[in-house]
């Protein structure tokens, strides 16, 4: 088997070609939301995610309170699912993440907060999913069906569904502009040279992920999909968090992968990867660093904002190749299916 056969690597590809869509059917729709934002300012935000649905909230939830200063929290789906009380969140919103819309807990908790008081908005690649029963306002992810059980393009549409709603909420240009320039960056970010870091990789037992800000969700992803596709025990920690305790476990050549976008968070990223190298551990980072003993892999320039969504692209063919490597499929992780039905 070559990656290149597999249904992950050809879903991944089409990001670009998905994001032109969303972007282009999704503008009223958008628009109608974030007008209902700034007519209504928020109180809070919660969001409801489970798997990579979870990671894009997180990208989210740095996003909104960056952008809007909004207290923004995960929603623990429990609460409502299975302990059924009802949050108090007059005046808030409540944003549901899923790539089918059918998860029993997920469903419960975007009821509830509905219930509580919260006006609930839905990124959801399946239309006419229970999940959109529930909700004021769909926002469709657009990404087509998804047949590998690895998401892929549809985790990238809830990034970028995110990251429109947020541009239009705060009417920022330069990020609506940025967005525009996105699916053809996507295309660049696929065509990228990450195949060194699969003769890191394909050995290993386990792996951190690091990333921060924006990038903290994405490397959630990433680490998630190590899981899932290569078999590999991957932890994902913010560069801050790691320092605290995980950094013990590093050893001679336990490889870190650091995915970092050019923003604030950049300097302190290059440095604790100038630290792990400095340690013995094998680092691979994206964008490159200069430093010796870390393996540095091509990334496209773009929004600061946005740099995590071509990250991740350029990730996932990666993860595809490494998970060959290893002699698996991609497409069929054990114990797993396409929708994960928790309650």
């Amino acid at each position: 088997m070559r990656a290149q056969d597999t249904w992950m690597f050809a879903e991944a590809a089409e990001a670009g070609a998905v994001v032109a869509r969303q972007l282009r059917d999704n503008r009223e729709l958008v628009a109608r939301a974030a007008d209902r934002l700034r007519r209504s300012p928020p109180s809070a935000v919660q969001i409801c995610g489970r798997g990579s649905s979870d990671n894009a909230g997180v990208y989210a939830r740095y996003l909104i309170e960056a952008e809007t200063g909004v207290l923004t929290s995960p929603a623990p789906l429990a609460v409502s699912s299975l302990y059924r009380q009802t949050p108090h969140l007059p005046g808030g919103v409540c944003l549901a993440i899923s790539q089918s819309g059918r998860s029993p807990d997920l469903v419960a908790a975007a009821s509830a907060a509905r219930a509580g008081g919260a006006f609930v908005i839905a990124l959801v690649n399946a239309e006419g999913s229970p999940l959109g029963d529930v909700t004021d306002l769909t926002l469709p992810l657009r990404a087509g069906e998804e047949r590998s059980v690895a998401a892929t393009k549809s985790f990238i549409a809830s990034l970028t569904a995110v990251a429109q709603l947020v541009a239009d909420w705060r009417e920022d240009e330069a990020l609506k502009a940025a967005l525009e320039a996105l699916p053809e960056q996507l295309e660049d970010a696929w065509r990228l040279d990450w195949s060194p870091a699969v003769d890191a990789l394909k050995g290993a037992s386990s792996l951190y992920v690091v990333g921060r800000g924006p990038g903290y969700g994405i490397a959630r992803e990433a680490a998630l999909k190590l899981k899932e596709t290569c078999r590999l025990h991957a932890e994902a920690f913010s560069a801050a968090e790691v320092r605290h305790g995980p950094m013990a476990l590093v050893r001679q050549d336990f490889p870190v992968l650091f995915l970092t976008q050019r923003d604030a968070a950049l300097a302190d990223n290059e440095q604790l990867a100038r630290e792990f190298a400095e340690r013995g551990a094998r680092v691979i980072a994206a964008p490159a660093i200069e430093a010796g003993g870390v393996l540095s892999l091509p990334a496209i320039r773009g929004h600061a904002t946005l740099e995590p969504i071509l990250l991740i692209q350029s990730f996932y063919r990666l993860a595809a190749e490494v998970a060959v490597a290893r002699g698996l499929n991609p497409d069929q992780p054990p114990y797993l299916r396409k929708v994960t039905e928790t309650v």
